[in-house]
C-alpha cells in the first residue's frame, strides 16, 4: 500500500510547506528571514541554496506524499525558480570568478572577471537551475523552460556596469553545456569556485541529467555517474578517517580531506549521492553519523560542530547548516530514530514559530545556552532543512531518480486547480477504483476564494463526488445530472466547486 494512502500530512508539514509558499510569495529582493552571517551570498546558506531545497523538497513531498495535488506544488516551485534567476542569488559570482582564495590565489592571475554564472565553474549555482527546470517539466508535463532564453540571467544598474549583462539559456542548451564540462573535466566534475571540485556540488547537475533523461530520452545520467565513479576512485571518495573528501585540486589533482569532520560534509553528500550511489552511501552512514550525534538523557539528539577555522589570523564566517544536514541525511537514509530526536531537540530548543501560517526556526546566532545546548539556527537550517526532513521519506532522492513516475497520471484525475487559501493533506488517485482522494480545508491564514478543480473528467465518463462519505453530486463529462453544492460546476473535463470553511474535509471523485 502506498504511503500516502495511510498517511497524510501533519500540521507540522503543511506548515512547513506553508512556509516555503509565503517566502516564494515575497516581492523581488525581499529576503526577509533569508538572510545568513556570511557576506556577498558566497557560503553555504546563500539564496540560491535555500531556493533550490525548498524546491526539491517540494519535489519530495509531492511525489511520495501528494501525488495527486500538482495545484498544490507547481505554482509554488515557479515562484522559487524565478527568485533563483534574480541578479541577487548569482551576483556573488563575478567577484569568486577572479579567484583569490586559499584554495586558488597562486593561480588568479589565470582568472577574470565573469559575469555568465553558469558559463565557467560555478556548479555551486547553475546546477541548481539546471537540475530544477528539467525537474519543474518532469513533475508538471509544463515545457516552459524549452523556450529559447527562457533562463536568462540579466543584470543592469542606472549607477555602474555600463550595458546591461545578459546570458540567455534554455532547459536544453543549459543541460548540453554542464554536461560538456563535466565531460572536459575527465568526469571527475565541475568546480565550485576556481580550481575547487566539490563532490557535493556535482550531485544537483546528476540529478538534472536524471531529470533530462526521462523528459526527453537517453541515458546522459548513466554515462555520468559510471565514468564519475571511475574517475574517482583515482582518489577515493572516503579519507583515512572514514569521512567523505570535500573536494579535488583541478591543478594538483590532490583531494581535501574532511579531517576536521564537518558534519555538513558527510550529510549534504549523504543525502544527494544516495539517489544513484545507495550502497555506498548506508554503507557509510552509520559510522559517519555516529562521529556527530549528541544523544540527551531524554533521547532527544543534537548535532556536534566543529569550529570555523582561521585562516590568515581570519575567523571564517559561514553557515555551515550541520543539525539541518544531518536531519536531511537521516530522513533519506529512513534512519527514523536519529530524525524524531534530532527534530524533537529542534522543536525544544530551537525556538519554533509559525508566521502566516508558516512554520520555521528563527535564525539564532547563539551557538549554546548556559547548559551546554545547541541553540545556532541558521536559515538554511529553520527555513528549509528542517521542513525538508520532516517532508521526505526515506529514500526519497532515490525513488525520484530510479523508479519514473508514469505519464499516466497527466490523464488522471488529480487536484489541478487551488485558490491561495486552500490546504491539502491527502491527494493521491487510487487506478483500481478509478477514484480520487483529497482531503482540504480552507485557512484562516490567507486570502483567497477557497475554490479548486478537479480533473480530467473524460467526456462520456459518469462520475460521483462524494464529501466525508456523502455522495454529494453526479454527473457524466460536463453535465452535471444532481448536486447538493451550489457552487459546483463542470466544463472542460474539470469539476469545480468552493472549499467551505473549518476544518479539512475529505473529497471523493469516482469514476462510474
Amino acid at each position: 500500500m502506498a504511503a500516502w494512502e495511510t498517511q497524510g500530512l501533519d500540521a507540522l508539514q503543511l506548515g512547513h510547506i506553508r512556509h516555503y509558499d509565503n517566502l516564494s510569495r515575497q516581492l523581488p529582493n525581499d529576503w526577509s528571514l533569508m538572510k545568513g552571517r556570511g557576506v556577498g551570498q558566497d557560503d553555504f546558506g546563500g539564496y540560491r541554496f535555500q531556493l533550490a531545497y525548498m524546491a526539491y523538497a517540494l519535489a519530495l513531498v509531492h511525489r511520495h506524499r501528494l501525488p495527486a495535488a500538482p495545484a498544490v506544488f507547481q505554482p509554488i516551485m515557479k515562484r522559487l525558480i524565478d527568485k533563483l534567476l534574480l541578479p541577487e542569488v548569482w551576483m556573488y559570482w563575478h567577484n569568486v570568478s577572479r579567484g583569490g582564495s586559499v584554495f586558488n590565489a597562486h593561480l588568479a592571475q589565470n582568472y577574470k572577471e565573469e559575469w555568465n554564472p553558469v558559463g565557467r565553474d560555478n556548479i555551486m549555482y547553475s546546477a541548481y537551475v539546471q537540475s530544477l527546470t528539467l525537474l519543474y517539466h518532469y513533475l508538471f508535463d509544463d515545457p516552459v523552460y524549452e523556450r529559447e532564453g527562457s533562463i536568462t540571467f540579466r543584470f543592469w544598474s542606472y549607477f555602474w556596469g555600463g550595458e546591461a549583462k545578459e546570458f540567455k539559456y534554455d532547459q536544453k542548451s543549459l543541460n548540453d553545456h554542464l554536461y560538456w564540462m563535466m565531460v572536459k573535466s575527465g568526469y571527475i566534475g565541475v568546480a565550485c569556485e576556481p580550481n575547487c571540485v566539490f563532490q557535493i556540488c556535482n550531485q544537483p547537475a546528476i540529478l538534472g541529467f536524471r531529470m533530462h533523461d526521462l523528459v526527453y530520452g537517453g541515458s546522459i545520467a548513466e554515462e555520468v555517474t559510471r565514468e564519475y565513479a571511475a574517475a574517482w576512485k583515482e582518489f577515493g571518495r572516503v579519507g583515512e578517517n572514514g569521512h567523505y573528501h570535500i573536494m579535488l585540486a583541478e591543478d594538483t589533482r590532490v583531494p581535501r580531506a574532511n579531517a576536521a569532520a564537518y558534519p555538513w560534509v558527510d550529510a549534504w553528500l549523504g543525502t544527494l549521492m544516495n539517489m544513484w550511489n545507495r550502497e555506498f552511501v548506508r554503507e557509510n552512514y552509520p559510522r559517519q553519523a555516529r562521529d556527530y550525534l549528541i544523544e540527551s538523557a531524554d533521547g532527544l539528539l543534537s548535532v556536534r560542530s566543529t569550529p570555523r577555522p582561521s585562516i590568515k589570523g581570519e575567523t571564517v564566517v559561514n553557515d555551515d547548516c550541520d543539525l539541518g544536514w544531518v536531519a536531511a541525511w537521516a530522513s533519506e537514509m529512513g534512519d527514523e530514530e536519529t530524525l524524531s530526536g534530532l527534530l524533537r531537540y529542534a522543536d525544544r530548543y530551537l525556538s519554533p514559530n509559525w508566521r502566516e501560517g508558516g512554520l520555521y526556526y528563527p535564525r539564532n546566532d547563539v551557538e549554546a545556552d548556559d547548559f551546554g545546548n545547541r541553540l545556532l539556527v541558521e536559515p538554511q537550517t529553520g527555513n528549509v532543512l528542517l521542513g525538508y526532513s520532516r517532508l521526505n521519506v526515506a529514500d526519497g532522492l532515490w525513488k525520484l531518480y530510479n523508479e519514473p513516475w508514469s505519464k499516466e497520471r497527466f490523464q488522471q484525475p488529480a487536484l489541478r486547480e487551488a485558490a491561495d487559501d486552500v490546504d491539502v493533506s491527502v491527494a493521491f488517485y487510487d487506478a483500481t477504483d478509478r477514484t480520487l482522494h483529497v482531503a482540504m480545508g480552507r485557512s484562516r491564514d490567507r486570502k483567497g476564494t477557497g475554490r479548486v478543480g478537479i480533473g480530467p473528467v473524460p467526456s462520456d465518463a459518469r462520475w460521483a463526488l462524494g464529501c466525508d462519505g456523502v455522495e454529494v453530486a453526479l454527473g457524466r463529462g460536463n453535465q452535471i445530472l444532481s448536486s447538493a453544492f451550489d457552487t459546483l460546476s463542470a466544463s472542460d473535463g474539470m469539476i469545480r466547486f468552493d472549499c467551505t470553511g473549518g476544518p479539512s474535509r475529505g473529497f471523493r471523485l469516482a469514476l462510474l
